[in-house]
């Protein structure tokens, strides 16, 4: 994703442009849905942040100002104010006794969390097999949300090369796991 390009889509969205628009999710969606994950530590809560996100970008491209701010910074604001707004509306937890007496305990059962951490431990064993740098593109694609052109810039390759080692990479973690 270079700066330019995002800047350039974000002017042609703020004069109606649905094309720009869609290719300027198509860029920069994995990222603000990275920031929104991390923010609101729910799948299912970040997915909707980032529909809100993108109605407030078509709504507002018109007030983002190049000279101000780059463009990944301004859509980055507004993806991080959208999910801190989405804490804030979280319904507080119950203050009475009773109401807290009432609620099911959220932690997984013992069986469940023995489970878990042991997937968990055979997961990390399996990225210790990976190369170093493929290991660490795995985790910033697939935890941290970048997308396959900011891991190229990253890692200083080309995009395709990228998208075999990410390909690979998770071959080899498939076949690691089936053992």
């Amino acid at each position: 994703m270079i700066e330019e390009d995002v800047a350039e889509l974000l002017g042609r969205v703020s004069l109606g442009d649905r094309d720009a628009f869609a290719e300027l999710y198509r860029q920069t969606s994995p990222k603000l849905f990275g920031i929104c994950l991390r923010i609101l530590g729910n799948r299912g809560e970040a997915e909707e942040a980032l529909q809100e996100i993108y109605v407030k970008i078509w709504q507002r491209a018109d007030r983002f100002s190049q000279g101000q701010a780059a463009a990944t910074s301004w859509l980055a604001a507004v993806a991080r104010n959208q999910a801190i707004d989405v804490v804030r509306a979280r319904k507080p937890a119950a203050n009475a006794i009773d109401e807290a007496y009432d609620l099911a305990d959220p932690a997984a059962d013992p069986e469940k969390s023995a489970v878990v951490r042991a997937e968990g431990r055979r997961i990390d064993a399996c990225m210790e097999e990976l190369e170093k740098d493929r290991a660490e593109a795995v985790r910033r694609a697939y935890v941290e949300g970048l997308s396959y052109q900011e891991l190229a810039d990253t890692f200083a390759v080309p995009l395709n090369t990228m998208r075999t080692w990410l390909r690979r990479s998770l071959m080899k973690l498939r076949e690691c796991m089936e053992r």
